[in-house]
């Protein structure tokens, strides 16, 4: 009887050690070896407030953890069960499991682009944030004015925006990456202010925007944005009008159908600078950081006049004379 009991103790024991062995082997793979044999990541979005333990057991239903009570384990034991991040994390297979708790405490959250480009109005740039996705929309961006309002600014809303990309998370408001551009535009704006030109006719780096929206809009070619900008810096001093088609355009809203006549250019609104003297009373577009730069520091010329030659470039004239001959070479020559 007692050599059983023996013997039973000795299978008993033996098979607790072969147990111990296996399960520390395990562990040991867990711990050093990539997370999961998926070939591709995932995106797993965490819910505020998820426990450690629904986090590990959401992983091991994604496939991408073979042991979530061990994931709780290591949490616990890093003093991290408390500290994981909500929103979507890309989650790599490949990662190793520190690299995994890394993400989870970091925050290392899936970000989206949204892209305002250089010479679109305000409203197209409005419209193209309203069709991102995975995004949270607390006003109205179909009017211009309501977003004004909600970023709290004294003038138009129309160029008060930096156009380039910005990344956000998913759930983030559409009103947070306009206050994030907008503060971006107000850094470039002051910073360049700051390091203008001397004796510019231009009272306000407000001014300046409207000046840079219409110099982005009168050329794409980023050279000549300093001698496009020098030119109605010239004209500005002279007490000339600006005569941009541009500003002619804005002003003229739906009614624009791609051509500008004889009759339009005669129309006087507030922003047809072939009828109004100095500037229009706001932006005319999203102003880049090269034109707001150009207008500020303008190319020294004596040149008062332009016209497009073609290939985004112009020809750039003294005297009216010389601009009737290149508007005649460049311009009715095509009709």
């Amino acid at each position: 009887m007692q050599k059983t009991k023996t013997f039973i103790l000795t299978v008993a024991v033996s098979l607790f050690v072969i147990w111990l062995s296996v399960e520390g082997w395990s562990f040991k793979q867990f711990l050093t070896q990539p997370i999961s044999t998926l070939s591709a990541p995932k995106v797993v979005s965490i819910a505020p407030g998820s426990t450690a333990k629904k986090v590990a057991y959401r992983l091991y239903e994604e496939n991408l953890v073979r042991h979530p009570n061990w994931l709780v384990l290591m949490l616990k034991w890093q003093g991290q069960a408390e500290s994981i991040k909500a929103g979507e994390i890309e989650i790599q297979p490949q990662w190793q499991l520190d690299e995994l708790i890394d993400a989870l405490v970091q925050g290392k959250t899936v970000t989206y682009p949204v892209t305002f480009i250089a010479g679109e109005t305000v409203q197209q740039a409005l419209a193209r944030l309203a069709g991102s996705s995975k995004m949270r929309f607390e006003v109205d961006l179909t009017s211009s004015e309501s977003v004004q309002q909600a970023l709290g600014l004294s003038e138009p809303l129309e160029g008060q925006l930096l156009p380039e990309t910005y990344f956000y998370s998913a759930n983030e408001t559409a009103l947070s990456i306009l206050r994030r551009s907008h503060q971006s535009l107000n850094a470039v704006l002051q910073q360049a202010w700051e390091k203008r030109a001397p004796n510019l006719p231009l009272k306000t780096p407000y001014e300046a925007l409207i000046l840079a929206s219409i110099v982005e809009k009168e050329t794409g070619y980023a050279p000549e944005r300093p001698m496009i900008a020098g030119v109605f810096i010239n004209r500005l001093r002279k007490g000339m009008r600006l005569q941009s088609d541009p500003t002619t355009i804005y002003g003229m809203g739906d009614a624009y159908d791609g051509n500008i006549r004889k009759k339009d250019l005669l129309t006087k609104t507030a922003y047809n600078t072939y009828r109004i003297s100095g500037l229009p009373p706001t932006p005319i577009a999203l102003a880049s950081e090269d034109a707001i730069q150009a207008v500020l520091n303008p190319a020294t010329t004596d040149a008062l006049y332009f016209v497009a030659s073609g290939g985004g470039q112009h020809v750039f004239s003294k005297t009216l004379e010389a601009h009737n001959k290149a508007v005649q070479k460049y311009i009715l020559k095509r009709h």
